[in-house]
C-alpha cells in the first residue's frame, strides 16, 4: 500500500462517483469493477469465510502481512462483486487500528444508502461489519 491515508482513498472513491451523475452509470462502475475483481481462490469459498447478512453470497478473508491487513474478498452476485471491489480498496492494505477508526462516511457520501435495494443495503453493511470485525480482531491479537 502507497503512504496515502485511508481517508484519502475513501476521498478517492466518492470523487470517482461523484464524476457520474446518472445512477445507472453508477451501477454500471460498479459492475465493471467486480469484473476487475482478483480470483478468489475456491479452496476460501467456504462458510468459515462466507459474510452473514449477504443476500448474494460473499466470501472475505484477511490477512496480516507486515501490520498492514489485506483482503481477499468475492461473491456470486455481479453488482456485489462491484461493492465488494470498492470495499477491498476502502480497506485493504491498511493498519487494522486505521481501518477501525476510518469509519465507512464514504458509503454515504456516495449515495449508497439511499440508492441500493435494501438487501444490497443490508448486504454491504455486513460486509463492512466483517471488516471491521477482522480489523478489531487483529488489533487484539497484536
Amino acid at each position: 500500500m502507497s503512504s496515502r491515508s485511508i481517508q484519502a482513498v475513501h476521498q478517492e472513491i466518492v470523487d470517482e462517483f461523484e464524476f457520474l451523475d446518472d445512477w445507472m452509470d453508477r451501477y454500471q462502475h460498479i459492475i465493471d469493477l467486480g469484473r476487475k475483481l482478483p480470483s478468489f481462490p475456491e479452496e476460501f469459498q467456504t462458510d468459515k469465510y462466507k459474510v452473514k447478512g449477504c443476500q448474494a453470497q460473499v466470501w472475505l478473508r484477511s490477512e496480516l502481512r507486515g501490520g498492514l491487513l489485506h483482503f481477499q474478498a468475492t461473491s456470486d452476485a455481479a453488482i456485489v462483486c462491484g461493492l465488494v471491489a470498492i470495499l477491498l480498496r476502502a480497506y485493504s492494505g491498511f493498519a487494522p487500528k486505521m481501518i477501525l477508526d476510518a469509519g465507512h462516511g464514504f458509503i454515504d457520501e456516495i449515495g449508497f444508502t439511499e440508492h441500493l435495494s435494501p438487501t444490497r443495503g443490508n448486504g454491504l453493511h455486513a460486509m463492512i461489519r466483517t471488516i471491521r470485525q477482522l480489523a478489531a480482531n487483529a488489533v487484539q491479537s497484536n
